[in-house]
């Protein structure tokens, strides 16, 4: 999968970032969709897969997705949150 539907997200959705954070939207329904790292772990990859939202795995490691974030720490997981 590529990063424009991620870019996409930069610019029109707010996003959160790390697996705890995309839970606890989870659980409260806030979540639209979840973008992956390709180095994901499998653990978090089962979990997040267990609710009904759209999870895309991004074919780039998490450096990259950081970069394209413009973060400066580690991003595995980014989330789009219902406005």
């Amino acid at each position: 999968m590529s990063v424009e539907q991620l870019k996409k997200s930069l610019k029109e959705d707010k996003l959160v970032y790390g697996f705890r954070s995309t839970l606890l939207g989870l659980k409260n329904g806030k979540i639209l969709k979840i973008f992956l790292a390709k180095n994901c772990p499998q653990e978090f990859k089962d979990k997040l897969k267990n609710y009904n939202v759209d999870v895309i795995e991004l074919n780039d490691p998490n450096k990259e997705i950081s970069l394209i974030c413009k973060k400066k720490f580690s991003v595995n997981i980014v989330s789009a949150v219902k406005k």
